[in-house]
């Protein structure tokens, strides 16, 4: 399963709608972490880098790590990183990173010229 979608961060439910979809028939909990770790990742792209912003989900599966669900959200500002437990939005902001840590197995960031990848993994139950 790989799925690639144009963020409209006018209307982060739609993302969320959208896992929500994918992953029919999985545990609920597990698609309630997805659909969080997935809105926090797309939120902070939304919040603090330039577009095109682009959320894909992929299912990967690794010898030594078994199936996972890999979250990746890119967007067009890779000089600026997501910080944890920081945000320049307010001071009761910033745990959104901290949740998606504490959710996902692995977090981290991927940049290329011109882009930037949030990703985050997810093990499959």
């Amino acid at each position: 399963m790989e799925v690639d979608a144009s963020l409209r961060c006018e209307n982060l439910g739609a993302a969320r709608a959208r896992v929500s979809e994918l992953l029919v028939g999985h545990d609920p909990d597990f698609v309630d972490d997805v659909r969080l770790v997935a809105t926090e990742l797309a939120a902070n792209a939304c919040d603090h880098a330039e577009p095109p912003r682009t959320l894909v989900l992929r299912r990967e599966v690794h010898d030594e790590r078994g199936a996972e669900l890999v979250v990746e959200v890119s967007d067009a500002s890779p000089e600026r990183s997501p910080l944890l437990g920081t945000s320049t939005l307010g001071e009761f902001r910033g745990n959104g990173i901290r949740m998606v840590q504490a959710l996902c197995v692995d977090w981290g960031v991927r940049r290329g010229a011109d882009v930037k990848v949030v990703w985050a993994r997810m093990p499959l139950p």
